[in-house]
């Protein structure tokens, strides 16, 4: 799938990976921008059948600390056990399928308890008692449990995944980065107070991904990050599900206030290797999970769709245990640049989404630094290659024509 060929990198650990002399730069077709259909069979082949990161372990430290996630019409429930275990269910009680519980995280300290009728199930999943459980025929306290979902953890991140798909686990997806990644001391940190977000964006998920997938526009959309990078930043293509981006601190003086702060109160973060000191460090993980490595704070961010125009971004921050003065001051800066990069981001990726409602839509030409969101399209379409159809399929037809084309294709394992 990838036929890129490796160079030295700039700067830092990896290669820096350029595209063929004869690749298509054509990206996909406007339909599969807003077509509810396509959304449909995204959720089928892509959301339900790969990893999705859920949270960090220390989202959930204590027995009965709990989190939960949604994503492509599934609910997931994770748990710390009173044996200090962490698992992972379907949030959906085995009565009338409510929601066992509704918060996004808070602690449970003994049991969880059905919003609905009352249905108590413990810690460990299996079912405590129901409500008025006379007028019910006997029940199995296993049978009857709250049905687990596939979860794994790497470096102290949580995944989930509702079905089987082509994907590796996550240690193997990742390993690749796995020795640049070990400095940072993932497992050990801490969400950062008041840091998370959900905010709801009026575009398809593959727009903010297409945008999030080059740095052609840093220079042009981004004052914050390129007076931080200047043109030292770089983007290697997905390859096997991983993307990497590097923005090694720019030599020159920062004209910002907030870039000049951040540099000059930055401490240095001795933990790191030297390079990674003065770098910003982005690691993609296939299909809609971005992770962002800074001296300061370990980021996330990830795209969840609600319908074909409509979609949450959710992100967060994760600190050192124990942060001084000056890196606490310093993850305030840097979370000040991020996030008037996020907004310049959404714009762009409202602007790029709604264009192809316009009768003058007639696709992109995409440059060399543009590749990444290349090797990103390449990836959807071994999934799902209905997505290469220059016309949208007649309604109702398209699961039809991916089944199809896919029967003409070999596996994949993206």
């Amino acid at each position: 799938m990838n036929t890129a060929r490796a160079e030295p990198t700039p700067s830092l650990a990896g290669p820096a990976l350029r595209p063929p002399a004869d690749w298509d730069r054509s990206g996909l077709p406007g339909w599969t921008y807003f077509s509810e259909e396509l959304l449909a069979l995204e959720r089928d082949r892509i959301f339900r059948t790969h990893w999705q990161f859920a949270c960090h372990v220390n989202d959930v430290a204590g027995p009965g600390d709990f989190s939960t996630f949604d994503i492509a019409g599934e609910r997931a429930l994770i748990v710390r056990g009173h044996d200090g275990s962490l698992r992972a269910f379907h949030n959906l009680c085995r009565h009338r399928g409510s929601r066992v519980v509704a918060d996004r995280r808070g602690t449970c300290r003994q049991s969880l308890v059905c919003p609905y009728h009352g249905w108590t199930y413990n810690l460990d999943g299996t079912l405590r008692g129901a409500a008025r459980s006379d007028t019910f025929p006997p029940l199995d306290a296993r049978g009857r449990g709250l049905k687990p979902v596939e979860m794994e953890t790497w470096r102290g991140l949580v995944f989930v995944r509702f079905r089987p798909g082509p994907q590796l686990p996550v240690c193997h997806i990742l390993g690749g980065v796995d020795d640049e990644i070990e400095p940072y001391g993932l497992a050990g940190l801490v969400p950062a107070g008041n840091s998370s977000y959900e905010d709801e964006i009026e575009v398809n998920w593959k727009s903010v991904r297409d945008v999030d997938n080059e740095g052609y526009h840093v220079r042009q959309a981004h004052p914050g990050l390129h007076d931080l990078y200047g043109d030292r930043y770089f983007d290697e293509p997905y390859v096997s599900g991983v993307a990497r981006s590097v923005g090694p601190f720019n030599e020159a003086p920062p004209r910002l206030w907030s870039v000049r702060a951040y540099r000059n109160i930055l401490p240095e973060a001795t933990w790191l290797p030297e390079p990674y000191r003065h770098a910003w460090l982005y690691v993609g993980m296939f299909p809609n999970l971005v992770l962002g490595f800074y001296p300061d704070s370990v980021i996330f961010y990830q795209e969840v769709p609600l319908s074909a125009t409509r979609t949450i971004q959710r992100g967060g921050v994760y600190r050192r245990a124990r942060e001084s003065r000056h890196l606490r001051l310093a993850r305030y800066l840097s979370g000040r640049i991020d996030r008037d990069a996020v907004e310049e981001d959404r714009l762009l990726a409202k602007w790029s989404c709604e264009a192809a409602f316009s009768s003058a839509y007639d696709g992109i030409l995409m440059s060399d630094l543009e590749y990444g969101m290349r090797s990103f399209h390449d990836h959807l379409r071994e999934l799902v290659p209905a997505l290469g159809e220059a016309e949208e399929p007649a309604a109702g037809t398209l699961q039809a024509v991916n089944s199809r084309l896919l029967a003409g294709m070999k596996p994949c394992r993206v």
